[in-house]
């Protein structure tokens, strides 16, 4: 209680004792002559001069109460009549303390008090009543404070206190089955009070408050705070003149409509928002903001057309009402039915104590009874009150009445009733059809929050299972081929297992798609986990299986035609096997300790709220699952430096292998392109994944379409051209590299040719000793083509000269070319250069047409037949001792021919010549 209040107290008190001799003696321990008097008089307290706050409330209770005191008298129950006497509270404290006290001193001894309606002079008076041995019932003060029974124990009211619309307002709330509200008080202590036990009973109720907000003067940030807390059903406790300023903000806030649910107080006076507008908001907005709210007040008149202990219906006892009023020329009173059955719950009051009274003086004579006893059996009295009146039943629990709540419902400008509450039933009536919501439905307690998923659309992911399988079945189309023809010398050469294990890991690389497009909407959460690690797993194993294979194939390659010093190179399957396996046993040991350190788990990734597309009042969450672990940048940057290190590698052994042309060897050119279109289509795709990481069907459309383009852009480049080969010239390869290696061996020997990439290991020894020889006959080739030339010089300086070159160098020349046949042969095979010399030595160089010798030198030297000889000698020398020095390579090692050696070449060239170049 506040100081002055507690002052006043005091000074009452005070005066009380001063006083004592001169007042009316209410202490008495006999019992006075009052109660057995034919007019009984009652103290009616109420500010009635005009200027006090409230008093239009007094001026209207006045005609209730003589309309009651009339109908007691007239109903002829009872022995005596009542007699009120009204003292003016003013409303003030101090004023409202000195009427009292003139009422107890000078006035007649009062049995009972009857008003109270200024909350601050009612909680002060009502403090001090036991010290007078007196009851007061009030019809007007609802203040919460005075429920305190502790406080108040002697205090009693016929009108429900402020916090007796609380279980109404939670009956009502779990009939619509809101269980989420926030509140929004006046920071005033009426309000505090109720909001307090509004709290306590929600709470029971099991009821959230989501949100409690207080404001003073501005509830514009207040009311943002409930809008952000996402509160829909709206509890307010203030009064009109700041509800203006409260539902502007909700206008200007969007606050109403088919989403919000305001509930206030229903004692507000009519059109209060047409005079207690303060606000920039026009009387339009207000009422747009306004439409569909619920107030909650007490029901001033029963609806039910029942005749009480009047013996008259509430409707009859207003028209009474109405026309008592209008002769005295005052407003009406909203409590005035709460006046009138007070008059009558003192008249049935002592009416009862009189006969409890009678009864013990007929049964003890000579008993007296004293004060305090009396007002102990009228609070016993009082707390039994159960009568029908015309605010219906009256009944009291711990001095508070047990009314009837209605509800309201503001409907185009007006408020409607639509249901009310009765206490003592604990029933809440709902009158058919009256309620109007703003939407179809009532409001929800808050936005419904509806999960999604975003998911891989099932469209979009039978599209590319079905483009994936097409894959699959290409691959598996190749592979076909590969092993049918793994005999074949074109398949043979390539390294049919090598093949296989490229073919495979495509496979596996299109396999990781289907597990990639599963999601929560097909799988539960733990498999889904699961396929987190495998499908991880898979796309890994493939990538390095499939790139590892044609990496080690060119490795081969590089390593035997890029070795310098000419020794013997055998390189078989089963190392490149071994070379694949290293790769993979390294995946395998990044992905283990990945799985024991940090495996990776299924998170989900919440975003903002989104609207229903389908205008609902509901949210859309979405969530994406995700595939993550806490260092994931961690373990994605090993493996994509292993990747891009392998990818590297196998660009570097392309590079260094790309003068090697034999197709069936070499696929330098087609892994570089490869590499190229792989490691591109990975940049754009990992980039653009994790940009789209928020949007699935992008993300997996990406994935999806770079893991098969790169596995079939791989695969095409690796089969297709031996496809093509097999198909249009079986017999290409086999011409190309008798062609590029030994090109005077014959096809029926082909078989038992050394071939790049199986060597029989029987012939080792053989090979070392062939290789040897060769060696120290290339020493003596390159000092007979010097000495050669020699010769050839004197024989273009000296054209006399020429017969005796031809007679005594013959036999060199000859031994030249078959030192030479000796080098490119095999096992003693003859060349078809030195089957042509055998068979005409003499035409060619030993015999002399007679038609020659008469010719002149100069003639005879530049005649067809000494240019073809001088031809035929330093074509050879040419040949085999300038060729390799400027980066040319013999027959016995290189697969790069002189240009005269290929078949256009040829076919343009003289027949003898042709069969010298051929030779060599």
């Amino acid at each position: 209680m506040a100081p002055s209040l507690l002052l006043a107290s005091s000074c009452l008190l005070l005066a009380s004792v001063v006083t004592a001799k001169v007042c009316n003696d209410y202490t008495g321990h006999g019992v006075d002559a009052a109660w057995s008097a034919k007019d009984v008089p009652i103290m009616v307290l109420m500010p009635m001069n005009e200027s006090a706050l409230m008093s239009s409330i007094s001026q209207g209770i006045e005609p209730a109460v003589q309309l009651a005191i009339r109908h007691i008298r007239e109903s002829g129950n009872y022995s005596f009549s009542l007699i009120t006497k009204i003292y003016d509270t003013e409303c003030d404290n101090a004023k409202g303390l000195r009427a009292f006290f003139d009422a107890i001193c000078y006035g007649p001894k009062h049995l009972m008090i009857f008003g109270g309606v200024c909350p601050s002079v009612t909680s002060i008076i009502a403090e001090s009543l036991g010290g007078w041995n007196l009851v007061q019932l009030s019809f007007a003060a609802t203040t919460p404070v005075l429920a305190d029974k502790k406080k108040y124990p002697n205090f009693f009211r016929t009108v429900p206190s402020d916090n007796a619309v609380n279980p109404a307002v939670v009956k009502f709330l779990n009939y619509y089955n809101w269980s989420r509200v926030g509140t929004l008080t006046q920071d005033v202590q009426r309000f505090s009070e109720v909001r307090n036990d509004l709290t306590s009973e929600l709470e029971k109720a099991n009821i959230q408050i989501a949100d409690t907000e207080s404001f003073s003067n501005d509830p514009c940030v207040n009311v943002k705070k409930l809008k952000d807390n996402d509160v829909r059903i709206i509890i307010g406790q203030f009064d009109e003149n700041l509800a203006s300023k409260v539902f502007c903000c909700a206008y200007n806030l969007n606050m109403y409509g088919s989403k919000y649910q305001w509930i206030i107080p229903g004692w507000y006076q009519g059109n209060w928002w047409e005079q207690a507008n303060s606000t920039n908001c026009t009387t339009k907005k207000l009422l747009t903001a306004m439409e569909g709210y619920i107030s909650v007040d007490f029901e001033p008149l029963s609806a039910k057309r029942k005749k009480g202990i009047s013996r008259r219906t509430p409707q009859e006892y207003e028209l009474e009402y109405t026309r008592e009023r209008e002769q005295k020329g005052v407003e009406a009173s909203k409590f005035h039915g709460f006046a009138y059955d007070g008059i009558w719950v003192i008249a049935e009051t002592l009416k009862s104590v009189m006969k409890l009274l009678q009864k013990r003086h007929d049964m003890y004579h000579n008993m007296t009874v004293d004060d305090r006893e009396v007002g102990k059996m009228v609070l016993d009295v009082m707390n039994e009150t159960n009568f029908f009146g015309v605010t219906g039943q009256v009944m009291f629990r711990n001095g508070e009445r047990m009314g009837t709540i209605k509800f309201t419902q503001f409907q185009g400008k007006c408020e409607v009733k639509v249901g009310e509450y009765n206490a003592i039933a604990d029933v809440l009536d709902l009158i058919n059809n009256t309620i109007r919501f703003q939407g179809v439905e009532p409001p929800k307690d808050q936005t419904i929050v509806h999960q999604q998923r975003r998911d891989i659309s099932v469209p979009l992911y039978s599209i590319l299972s079905t483009i994936t399988i097409l894959g699959m079945l290409m691959a598996g189309g190749f592979l076909f081929f590969n092993i049918k023809n793994r005999n074949h010398r074109l398949i043979k050469m390539s390294s049919p297992y090598m093949n296989n294990l490229i073919i495979l890991g495509g496979m596996l690389s299109y396999a990781s798609i289907f597990l990639f497009g599963l999601d929560g909407s097909f799988v539960s959460d733990k498999v889904f986990e699961t396929l987190c690690t495998v499908r991880t797993w898979i796309l890994i194993v493939g990538y390095t299986t499939a790139f590892g294979a044609m990496f080690a194939k060119t490795w081969r390659v590089h390593a035997i035609f890029k070795n310098v010093k000419m020794k013997k190179k055998i390189i078989k399957d089963q190392k490149l096997l071994i070379i694949v396996g290293g790769m993979l046993l390294i995946d395998l040991c990044i992905l283990i300790c990945w799985q024991i350190v940090d495996p990776l788990k299924r998170t989900v990734e919440k975003y903002s709220l989104e609207a229903d597309p389908q205008g609902r009042d509901i949210a859309i969450r979405p969530f994406l699952e995700h595939c993550e672990n806490t260092h994931m940048t961690i373990w994605l940057g090993i493996v994509y430096a292993y990747k891009g290190l392998l990818m590297l590698f196998g660009c570097f052994l392309a590079w260094e292998t790309r003068n090697v042309s034999i197709p069936a060897l070499n696929d330098s050119k087609y892994i570089g392109m490869s590499v190229y279109n792989v490691g591109i289509m990975c940049i754009i795709g990992a980039a653009v994944s994790f940009l789209t990481r928020d949007q699935p069907n992008v993300q997996f459309c990406i994935v999806a379409l770079v893991i098969i383009f790169c596995s079939t852009i791989t695969l095409c480049l690796v089969f297709v051209p031996k496809l093509i080969t097999m198909r249009t010239n079986p017999d290409a390869a086999t011409q190309n590299r008798r062609l590029k290696f030994t090109q005077n061996q014959k096809k029926d020997d082909s078989k038992t040719s050394t071939s790049v990439t199986s060597v029989n290991q029987t012939n080792t020894s053989r090979l070392d000793t062939l290789q040897t020889d060769n060696h120290s006959l290339r020493m003596r080739i390159t000092e007979l083509d010097k000495e050669l030339e020699e010769v050839t010089m004197q024989l273009q300086d000296t054209p006399e000269k020429t017969p005796y070159i031809k007679q005594n160098h013959y036999q060199d020349v000859n031994n030249i070319l078959s030192i030479r046949n000796f080098t490119d042969g095999k096992d003693g095979e003859k060349s078809v250069l030195k089957n042509h010399l055998e068979q005409k030595p003499q035409a060619q160089w030993g015999s002399m047409d007679p038609s020659r010798i008469n010719r002149g030198p100069l003639e005879d030297i530049n005649s067809p037949e000494h240019i073809q000889r001088r031809l035929s000698l330093q074509l050879p020398i040419l040949h085999h001792a300038y060729l390799p020095s400027i980066g040319g390579v013999d027959a016995s090692c290189s697969p790069t021919s002189s240009p005269a050696s290929s078949p256009r070449h040829r076919q343009h060239m003289p027949p003898s010549y042709r069969v010298m170049v051929s030779g060599l």
